[in-house]
């Protein structure tokens, strides 16, 4: 076996290699590898397809990056180093003797620390959402020492989860949105920017503007992309036809007026595969409707439909019951398997793709008066499409201490990581105070490692001041606030409707935004 010589733990650079080295390599577990070799440039050289077929065979990643050595460019360098952030590592990379790899690797460092703006903080905050911002006040909470900048473009910040109450005529659109820098922790410093990538090895993130920005501590936590494209037709007939959705700050008043207006017809409410955000807003929308024309005295006029492309109404089965009812109540026709796939705004019909196994995907289309989507949500493309991302495109930690479970440097929370929680804002909740003391005990500043338990609350809007108020952690444990002589989630409560209506939105604004970590703090395990 050729020597290897390790660089660090993410690379290792070693001489020419021969087809039955792989073997060792993948044994030492190395997940890529890269030949910086030309082909034919000495004697008996094995040709890079053959090791690579071998590599690929064995499970391994293996990318050709041929580079003269008497003609190294920066180039090279750069397209060496971007290999390394793409490749799962630990990466093995090789040429005839080694230096050739070990000069790359040198040289993209060195183009890294003179990139023309390069700036610096202790922890870099990428995501000025209701995880973002929860965390930076946490982490200030604790520490008035480290330097915190959070990289958020948008100058609006909004209260999400009240989006369904604007779709029931309850909240006003302005009662959800706050200006962004009114939010702002004190002493952290907001970059209105945007990154574009992520280079761990090297310990930066890209802006949008091509600078760079070093940290000692990273936090991933920009949220999902919502895939509007992901439904034929349905960007082109959002806000008319019939077509809107509460997941948009813009359209959840259009949906009140829709089920203001509607006396008779069919009414369509969808729910694409998770993972989504809040996983019960779908229904949220649909029971909240129904109860207006229920009260109206129009609900026997009106079909209502619901489509999901899962397999069950709520995953947790100890609110299945109560969601039935509701189900009953309202004559609800329940399609389970049945995915939305295409949207005709001008024709108001609504395309269905069957999931049930070895059904062939029958399509199915279905008029409607009024439609409701939710639509698929993916993560960011710049998280997506990175050295950080699963298989999935979800950042990839560990779903107790919510750190990378490569890069040892790097945090992630919210709706963009892939802890198997529900994503909701009470997740986030608690899953920040987490975030900030793990962040802290990594740079020296703090005692003890905190765990988050997969705490998840989705308050289910079953009609106007009723909620079944559903907490539980991983596994779908149920996990109650409340005792049950107060509050029993499993059951309708007035209780819980107060809750939602008064008391969440300012435990919102003025205590998880504020680093006040009431109902949320930390368990500790070392």
């Amino acid at each position: 076996m050729t020597k290897i010589n390790a660089i660090d733990k993410m690379l290792s650079v070693a001489s020419q290699m021969e087809r039955k080295d792989v073997h060792q390599v993948a044994s030492l577990g190395f997940k890529s590898i890269v030949c910086n070799r030309p082909d034919r440039e000495g004697d008996n050289q094995p040709d890079h397809a053959e090791l690579k077929a071998e590599a690929e065979r064995l499970g391994l990643e293996f990318v050709y990056q041929p580079v003269s050595p008497t003609d190294l460019s920066d180039e090279d360098a750069l397209a060496f180093g971007a290999n390394l952030q793409r490749l799962p590592g630990p990466v093995l990379a090789y040429c005839r003797t080694g230096n050739r790899c070990s000069k790359l690797w040198d040289r993209f460092r060195s183009l890294q620390s003179a990139s023309l703006a390069s700036s610096y903080a202790d922890i870099v905050i990428v995501g000025g959402g209701a995880a973002g911002i929860a965390v930076a006040s946490s982490i200030r909470a604790r520490n008035s020492t480290a330097s915190i900048t959070l990289v958020e473009p948008a100058e609006v910040h909004y209260y999400q989860p009240g989006w369904t109450l604007v779709g029931a005529g309850v909240f006003r659109p302005t009662d959800t949105v706050r200006a962004t820098q009114t939010l702002i922790p004190p002493n952290v410093h907001w970059l209105r920017k945007s990154v574009v990538e992520f280079l761990p090895l090297t310990n930066q993130v890209v802006l949008n503007d091509n600078s760079l920005l070093n940290y000692k501590q990273l936090v991933v936590c920009p949220g999902l992309k919502l895939n509007w494209a992901g439904i034929a037709g349905l960007e082109d007939a959002l806000g008319e036809h019939g077509v809107t959705s509460n997941y948009r700050f813009d359209l959840a008043p259009y949906t009140f007026d829709l089920v203001r207006k509607m006396k008779a017809g069919k009414a369509v409410f969808t729910q694409p595969a998770m993972p989504i955000k809040c996983a019960g807003a779908p229904q949220k929308a649909m029971y909240l409707s129904s109860d207006y024309w229920r009260r109206a005295g129009v609900k026997s006029d009106i079909d209502v439909v619901f489509h999901n492309a899962g397999g069950v109404l709520f995953g947790v089965p100890e609110y299945v019951p109560a969601l039935m009812e509701y189900i009953g109540k309202y004559n609800i026709d329940l399609n389970f398997a049945s995915n939305l796939v295409e949207v005709d705004g001008p024709k108001q019909t609504a395309v269905f793709k069957s999931m049930v196994p070895d059904s062939g995907g029958t399509l199915t289309e279905v008029p409607f008066d009024l439609l409701h989507v939710v639509p698929p949500q993916i993560a960011p493309d710049f998280v997506r499409n990175s050295p950080l991302a699963d298989a999935a495109g979800w950042v990839d930690v560990d779903q107790y201490t919510l750190r990378h479970k490569q890069h040892s440097n790097v945090f992630a929370l919210g709706d963009v990581c892939n802890a198997p929680n529900a994503k909701t804002a009470a997740a986030a909740r608690k899953q920040a105070p987490v975030v900030a003391n793990n962040v802290l005990q990594a740079l020296g500043l703090w005692d003890g490692v905190a765990r988050y338990d997969g705490y998840g609350s989705c308050p289910l809007t079953v009609e106007l001041g009723k909620i079944v108020l559903a907490e539980f952690t991983y596994g779908g444990k149920l996990a109650p606030s409340f005792p049950n002589w107060l509050i029993d989630g499993t059951k309708p409560s007035r209780l819980a409707w107060i809750l939602k209506e008064k008391i969440l939105p300012p435990l919102y604004w003025n205590g998880m935004l504020k680093g006040h970590e009431w109902l949320a703090k930390p368990l500790m395990v070392e």
